[in-house]
């Protein structure tokens, strides 16, 4: 199977890349599973691997530092397109955003900018209304004690 072609949609600031870096390490109706470097380092970030789940309507990425140590882990609310046509994924990234850190601390995060993007109409109200359906999903398994299975189709590949 040929691995698909991944794009980044970001809302705030408007922008869509080519994640052509990106090594896509499984893929199927229900998940995406890639590793990566940093598109821009930052002092900590270098690479990672995240799980993209596509039904849920949230990534879970793994940071790394450069001597391979945890950073944390980074929850994306996104919407995910696919274009069977190209085999293609455009991936939206809906805004607010959940970062678990090793002690298991957890905080949620850019909340404000769902409320930015709809009032200029870079979001529209369903998709407002699936990013916070999809956080509650999320932060539900989280407050429960379950991330670890959200952690799970990562695993082979750490």
């Amino acid at each position: 199977m040929v691995s698909p072609i991944l794009y980044r949609k970001r809302i705030i600031p408007e922008e869509c890349v080519l994640l052509k870096d990106d090594t896509v390490l499984y893929v199927s109706e229900d998940i995406l599973v890639t590793k990566w470097n940093a598109l821009r380092p930052k002092k900590n970030l270098h690479h990672g691997y995240s799980c993209y789940f596509l039904k849920e309507g949230y990534k879970i990425s793994k940071f790394y530092r450069a001597d391979h140590s945890l950073l944390y882990w980074y929850c994306d609310i996104i919407e995910s397109q696919f274009s069977p046509d190209t085999n293609t994924y455009v991936v939206t990234d809906l805004l607010a955003d959940v970062i678990v850190y090793p002690d298991g601390s957890v905080k949620v995060v850019d909340l404000d900018e769902l409320a930015t993007a709809l009032d200029s109409e870079k979001l529209s109200l369903p998709q407002l209304k699936r990013a916070l359906l999809s956080l509650n999903n999320l932060l539900t398994i989280i407050y429960a004690g379950n991330f670890a299975t959200l952690q799970k189709p990562l695993e082979p590949y750490l």
